[in-house]
């Protein structure tokens, strides 16, 4: 029987050296439409999933099935836009369709850049930079939207005019999305499900089922508890 999973991996290895694997024997669902924000402390193969969902990386060891639709898109830490194309040139590089130039200006205004076409990427601060990456990415309207740590360099501010802003994209446009993130408020605010990767493979695995997304809520404050103590630094953050 085909999945109707629009991500399926199993027993996914990847290795960088002798001395042991990244991802050890991963498996993961991730259903269309669905919003899951991947956790876990540093080097427990976050990012290395990302790169193999996106098929950025070749030449690494490992082996194991991966099954992603055909439409992938990456949005990074940094917003990586060429600087010697202006916004719109940027938004729409690559992108092959005879109204590719509608197309981009319709995202830029999604992402609250009507107007901002002809600017360069210098003269956008580090937010809107983020924005006309989302932009670029969603404009080509993937089934799969891979987002590796994208508001980490952001101040505080900004990043939660980003989330909001990610969610309600998302809601529009309904790609499934695989978020790599160290803020446990970040996972709980925007995400699904929310799975913490430890020695390589799926170790906790919890669905969001919050009624409010805020802070102050105590269904948010009691799973913000449970992830940090999955994640062994409850002590420390209290």
């Amino acid at each position: 029987m085909q999945s109707t999973a629009a991500v399926r991996v199993r027993n996914l290895h990847r290795s960088f050296s002798r001395n042991g694997g990244v991802l050890n024997g991963l498996d993961l669902d991730i259903a269309p439409g669905e919003f899951v924000a991947l956790i876990g402390r540093s080097g427990t193969g976050k990012s290395t999933l990302l790169r193999a969902l996106a098929g950025l990386d070749r030449g690494v060891s490992g082996h194991g099935q991966i099954s992603v639709p055909e439409s992938v898109s990456v949005v990074f830490q940094d917003s990586r836009l060429l600087p010697w194309k202006r916004v719109l040139d940027n938004v729409t590089f690559g992108l092959r369709a005879g109204d590719a130039g509608e197309r981009g200006r319709q995202a830029l205004a999604e992402v609250g850049l009507a107007g901002r076409e002809n600017a360069w990427p210098y003269q956008l601060s580090g937010g809107e930079q983020q924005r006309a990456a989302l932009a670029r990415s969603l404009v080509r309207e993937p089934q799969l939207l891979l987002a590796d740590e994208p508001f980490g360099a952001l101040d505080a501010l900004t990043r939660i005019r980003m989330h909001a802003l990610l969610r309600k994209l998302c809601e529009t446009h309904r790609p499934a999305v695989l978020l790599v993130t160290h803020d446990v408020d970040e996972a709980i605010v925007l995400a699904d499900r929310v799975i913490l990767l430890d020695a390589g493979v799926v170790r906790t695995d919890v669905r969001v089922e919050l009624n409010r997304r805020s802070r102050s809520d105590a269904g948010f404050a009691e799973l913000r508890t449970f992830l940090l103590d999955e994640l062994g630094v409850a002590e420390e953050a209290r």
